[in-house]
């Protein structure tokens, strides 16, 4: 299947979820007194999902790639910053576990998807 926008993108689509839960979860009362932890994990979120499509977009498949990374990253961070909102006793473990399975998911499909770039014999849409 041949993918024409970044918005197909399975982990893009995973990264919106994430984003979202996210923004629900630190909506709530407690968060309000803390708002750089919480604009810094509302960050990191968005940043899972704006790599991808920032990667996506530029065409090349060693961009994508290196974008692809960056997203893995910051979705490592949203899985940090949910122990720490745990810890905080902003969130539930059922909450945290919630960030997890979803970031921890996402994080095999992006790394599903850097291989399989890496082996691909195509090089983006820049270089047709």
């Amino acid at each position: 299947m041949k993918v024409n926008r970044f918005e197909e993108l399975e982990v893009w689509k995973l990264a919106r979820d994430l984003s979202i839960l996210i923004k629900e979860i630190t909506s709530g009362d407690l968060f309000k007194h803390d708002v750089r932890f919480r604009d810094q994990i509302r960050a990191a979120s968005g940043s899972v999902m704006d790599n991808i499509a920032e990667g996506y977009e530029r065409g090349g498949n060693k961009e994508f790639i290196q974008f692809l990374y960056i997203s893995k990253g910051s979705c490592g961070e949203v899985r940090s910053q949910s122990y720490r909102a745990l810890d905080y006793e902003y969130i539930s473990i059922e909450k945290q576990k919630q960030i997890n399975d979803l970031a921890i998911t996402l994080n095999v499909k992006l790394n599903n998807l850097i291989q399989y770039l890496k082996q691909s014999n195509l090089k983006g849409s820049k270089y047709h």
